[in-house]
Formats: structure tokens, sequence, C-alpha cells
């Protein structure tokens, strides 16, 4: 479908869908800390597929605008977080500096690699966390507390790294590395939240100049973020994350880490089958 020549009917159509995703994925990220990245990258890929955009850019495109999406919607479920005395400060503060480093390296090698590229690293980080979610239960923890410098910096910069390589806040990995460590689900996810922040501010600049002066991408588009469709997205999500984060907040852990689980071996199998 191409925007320009479109029947209204397609428009509305593609506007709706659009909607509904900011809306799960911000009770998403205020539920799993995940920023929502890990539904927006799916489903606009398909999305604008749809609509026309070449296939070389759709991935970069779909990355890049869900990194947009991110912003607004990590602040909020930090905020709130926050407010609920969950979030471990300390972790972040000293994570202030190494994940933006790692954030820019990924929006280097994002510009020079392939879509098949792209969706090959999404779905193998995706399904190799979706099996630690859904075993963290029967598997020994790595420690007693996360562990000290450098080796908690270096842990940072791989997670910079990685989320914007895949187009999302952080909480995949955030959430598998304290859990992993002992501390508590909710921690986990509320941390994750402030991560999100961390990454998705410098790594929105980052697909910005990536795609800059690309000639195949569709209107609205600035660099590899397409700002019509993300202008669609935000609203609903930040509407959303308050909701996700109330439901975090009284749900057992178990339930959480089982659902992460599911949800990530869902999109693991989706990108999986897009490679053939």
């Amino acid at each position: 479908m191409d925007l320009a020549n479109a029947e209204t009917w397609e428009i509305f159509l593609y506007a709706a869908l659009l909607l509904s995703t900011g809306a799960l994925a911000g009770f998403l990220a205020g539920l799993f800390g995940v920023g929502g990245g890990a539904v927006i990258v799916p489903v606009l890929y398909e999305a604008i597929g749809a609509i026309g955009v070449d296939e070389t850019v759709r991935m970069h495109l779909a990355i890049g605008t869900s990194i947009a999406v991110i912003v607004p919607t990590s602040i909020r479920s930090y905020v709130a977080h926050r407010q609920l005395g969950a979030v471990d400060e300390a972790l972040l503060r000293s994570w202030t500096v190494v994940l933006p480093i790692g954030v820019v390296a990924a929006t280097i090698v994002a510009g020079l690699v392939g879509g098949v590229g792209l969706r090959g690293v999404f779905a193998a980080l995706a399904l190799v966390f979706a099996l630690r979610f859904l075993f963290l239960g029967r598997l020994p923890p790595l420690g007693e507390d996360l562990p000290l410098q450098p080796t908690r910096g270096l842990v940072g910069l791989a997670i910079g790294f990685f989320s914007t390589l895949m187009g999302v806040g952080g909480g995949i990995f955030t959430n598998s590395f304290m859990t992993a460590y002992g501390r508590s689900m909710i921690q986990a996810v509320a941390t994750s939240a402030g991560v999100g922040v961390l990454i998705s501010v410098p790594a929105f600049v980052g697909y910005v100049i990536a795609g800059w002066g690309q000639d195949v991408l569709p209107f609205g588009s600035l660099g590899y973020v397409n700002i019509a469709a993300a202008a669609f997205l935000v609203p609903t999500t930040i509407l959303m994350a308050p909701v996700g984060v109330r439901i975090a907040h009284t749900v057992n852990r178990r339930f959480l880490e089982v659902g992460f689980g599911v949800f990530l071996l869902i999109v693991a199998a989706r990108f999986i089958a897009s490679l053939t």
C-alpha cells in the first residue's frame, strides 16, 4: 500500500494498527520494563512493509522508530516506578557513561549491516532470553549480589550495544542480569525503565544520523526514524505504561517471569520465520 495513493479505509486501518501497537507496547513497558520495543519492532516491520517500504531499510526503520517511541515510554515508566521506591538508583548511576557508549557503537554497526542481519540478531537474542525467563526458577544464581567494577561497567556497555541493535529499551537484558544476581523481579523491572531512558535518547539521535540521506525512506522519516508513525504510537504508550506498572506491583513474581518468557518466545519465532 502506497500511502499517497491509498484508500481512506486503508489509511484508517494503518492508523488503528499503530494506535493498538502503542497501547500494547506501553502496557508491556510498565509490566515488564521492556520499553515496548519487543512489540513495536516486529509489528512495525510488517506494517511499513504493507505500505511498500523498501526491504533494505525496513528493519532499520522499525528499530529506529521503536527507539523514538521508547524515549517517552521509558521516562513515564521510570517516573512511575521511582515513585514506588523500586528503582536501584546506584546501578543506574554506575551505567550513566557506559550505556551511551554502547549505544553509539551499535548505531554505527546498524548503519553498516543489512536488514537480514538485524533480524537475525533480534531473533537470536529474543530466543535466548525467552528460555532464560521460562526456566529462571530452575537455574542457580550467579552470585549473591551484583558484581562490582569493571564487570558491572562491561555489562552496561553490552546492554547498551545489543539493546540498540534490537530497538529495545534494555529491559530484556537488565531483567536477566539483575535477577541472576538475586534481585527481585520488581526491582529489575523498575530499574530497566531507567536503563531505557539512558539508552533511548542517544539511540534516537544515532538512528537519525545513521539513516540520513537515504532516498528510499517513506514520508515523515527523519533518518531511520519515522516521525509520522511515532506520532501515532507515543500517545497510547504513555497512556498505558502506568497501567502496566500498577499490575507489575500486584502480581506474583513467577507469573511475570513466565509471561515475559512466553512473550519473547513468540517474538523470536516470528523473526526466525522471516529469515527463511
